[in-house]
């Protein structure tokens, strides 16, 4: 019996031994299978921000020899009006198109999940919605550049057939116009993302709350309120902060809709802007990197504050 419970104690031993083996090696195969994408994220993603980093503090023109300075470049960024003004050209589009882009998707959300409305179709209207964000920035920029020229633009000549205005407005000639027509093209590109996120949240919502509130007698404001409004939070911060993130980096229209230095009178030149004339047009690529680290601190501070100020006081109201 002594022998017999030797060799089966021999046996398990020896396939547990084996089973280790064979699960070593499949998780070396594992290995194998996410090296391709180790190797890529590293090349062109981590690299590049370790090297800018670098370059911030250097004086570097892009080629020739690198100088390394310390601090300077950052002290210069404190200073610099050109920044802090670019920041603010920033902001100026970016509030306008976060106050149009998700009004008109929240106005949305709330047409197209009441309960009363029952609206059809949604997924026709979820692709005309969406359809502007696939369309390439170069074509939106000459689109509207086309419709808004100031003696040719199509826009003016109806205005103008309709009597609405007596002059022609140079749409993109004046800071104010041209802030707001930038603004407004963004809404227009991305309210059919933010949409289709908004959308996808109140579709992640128990229909249960909405029966039992409907049966209360609660109005859709109501219901928008008190049910749909807090359970979108988590929705609603990623909406929030992604909006705040790209908003920070507009360049691609300012830039092609203008002369490329952000006409007119500095209206349109956008800290991304800035930075890419100050690499590739003046060549300081080092006061660029500096650049782009001191929006990328800009950047995660507001981001940060946002977080706080959605969840901040929900959690002191708890502790309280």
């Amino acid at each position: 019996m002594k022998l017999a419970k030797t060799q089966s104690d021999t046996i398990v031993n020896f396939k547990e031994k084996t089973s280790d083996k064979s699960l070593s090696n499949v998780n070396r195969y594992g290995y194998l299978f996410i090296l391709p994408f180790l190797v890529v994220f590293l090349i062109f993603n981590i690299y590049p921000i370790l090297r800018t980093l670098y370059l911030s503090f250097t004086k570097f023109s892009g080629y020739g020899d690198i100088t390394f300075i310390g601090l300077d470049n950052y002290t210069r960024l404190i200073k610099d009006t050109m920044f802090w003004n670019s920041l603010l050209n920033t902001v100026k589009i970016w509030g306008i198109n976060v106050v149009l882009q998700l009004g008109l998707a929240f106005l949305l959300t709330i047409i197209f999940s009441d309960m009363k409305y029952k609206m059809k179709g949604l997924s026709i209207f979820r692709a005309l919605f969406y359809l502007p964000n696939l369309i390439a920035a170069t074509s939106v920029a000459f689109l509207f550049g086309a419709l808004l020229d100031w003696q040719f633009g199509s826009l003016n000549q109806i205005l103008l057939d309709s009597g609405l205005i007596s002059t022609r407005i140079n749409w993109l000639g004046q800071p104010g116009t041209a802030v707001l027509v930038v603004a407004v093209i963004g809404a227009w590109m991305w309210f059919g993302n933010s949409f289709l996120v908004l959308m996808a949240g109140v579709q992640g919502i128990s229909k249960d709350y909405y029966e039992a509130a409907t049966i209360d007698g609660a109005g859709r404001w109501t219901i928008f309120g008190k049910i749909t409004l807090p359970l979108l939070k988590p929705i609603l911060l990623y909406v929030a902060i992604t909006s705040l993130i790209g908003g920070l980096q507009i360049f691609d229209i300012p830039f092609l809709i203008t002369d490329g230095i952000g006409s007119p009178s500095g209206a349109l030149n956008t800290s991304v802007m800035y930075l890419y004339n100050t690499a590739f047009k003046y060549n300081n690529v080092g006061y660029a990197a500096a650049i782009a680290y001191g929006l990328f601190f800009i950047i995660a501070i507001c981001s940060a504050f946002t977080f706080k100020s959605m969840y901040g006081s929900n959690k002191n109201k708890e502790v309280r």
